[in-house]
């Protein structure tokens, strides 16, 4: 077990609860109209994407999945950039241009969220590779959901970074469904981090709604690979309150197996643990939520008062 500093305990259930509101506020968007575009929000993954990234060192690299929110804040993006970059305004992330699923920013080792299902595993070895050529001791922390593991750019990625020992740590949140469609019917394992016996990798399964399970394995398996030992596949088994997008009605699902999974919630698990073993008092845990939600608040605030991206802008950064 990893020793916790109070700092670290208040930062994390701080990012916690500011992701939670995060997505909230963006969902109350949605409904109203005010953002263009689908956004897919991981509502109930909260420990899985925050506390992975908080296991990172300075300097290390990340890409982020298509339902990215919570790893981007993780990860230590402005909310207010994010916010921006999902009502499209100029301030935003990428001026507005990619919106939800394309928030990235490169100068601090964010190589983006990929709205390609799979897209992050081939990017995430080329930057662990650039990391081992120039021995910088950084390695790459790749997202991805279940349903991208069945793509073949999975399978080839892992390949690569066994053959090569990449620094690269790949990290699968398993939230029970691809889209739409349950994960015992687009695969026959009991776990995904099996796959990794293929590949001779250490593959680790773990909850992924438990905060101090994800830091403490994700840490490991970062210093693993930091070590020059190659890269760790992790399966993190969560779940998502919402549907796979906004436009999803979620009939292929029962409304009590939601209610089972929010008995589990990651939120009120960790506020469950930091007041049994009383390292806060109900007025810190009060004020740090408070905080978190104002933060949220003053994003919102921020990205309507931002400037709409100009025409004269609609050429730039245009790559192909």
């Amino acid at each position: 077990m990893i020793e916790l500093s109070e700092e670290l305990l208040l930062r994390m259930y701080y990012k916690m609860n500011q992701a939670r509101y995060f997505e909230e506020k963006l969902d109350d968007l949605v409904a109203k109209g005010q953002v263009h575009g689908t956004v897919h929000l991981a509502i109930g993954q909260e420990a899985s994407g925050v506390m992975a990234c908080l296991a990172l060192e300075e300097g290390d690299l990340v890409s982020l999945s298509h339902r990215g929110h919570a790893q981007a804040i993780g990860f230590g993006l402005d909310v207010n950039l994010m916010m921006a970059e999902c009502l499209g305004k100029y301030t935003g992330y990428c001026k507005g241009k990619g919106g939800s699923m394309h928030i990235a920013d490169l100068e601090n080792g964010n190589l983006g969220a990929n709205g390609v299902v799979g897209g992050g595993f081939n990017l995430s070895c080329g930057a662990a590779l650039t990391q081992k050529y120039h021995q910088t001791g950084k390695v790459v922390l790749c997202f991805a959901g279940d349903g991208a593991t069945n793509e073949g750019s999975f399978h080839e990625s892992l390949n690569l970074a066994s053959v090569w020992k990449l620094p690269v740590v790949f990290f699968i949140e398993n939230n029970q469904y691809g889209m739409s469609n349950p994960i015992e019917n687009h695969m026959n394992i009991e776990n995904i981090s099996d796959r990794s016996e293929a590949y001779n990798m250490p593959g680790l399964t773990i909850d992924g709604n438990d905060f101090l399970d994800v830091y403490n394995t994700v840490t490991k398996a970062l210093r693993y690979a930091r070590a020059g030992k190659g890269p760790v596949l992790i399966e993190a088994k969560t779940y998502r309150y919402s549907g796979h997008s906004k436009s999803d009605k979620q009939v292929y699902r029962d409304k009590r197996e939601v209610q089972e999974w929010r008995k589990k919630d990651p939120v009120l698990k960790m506020k469950e643990y930091l007041r049994e073993n009383r390292i806060f008092t109900e007025k810190q845990i009060l004020k740090m939520e408070e905080e978190a939600s104002l933060s949220i608040e003053q994003a919102v605030e921020f990205a309507k008062k931002s400037p709409q991206p100009q025409l004269n802008t609609i050429l730039e950064d245009v790559y192909a």
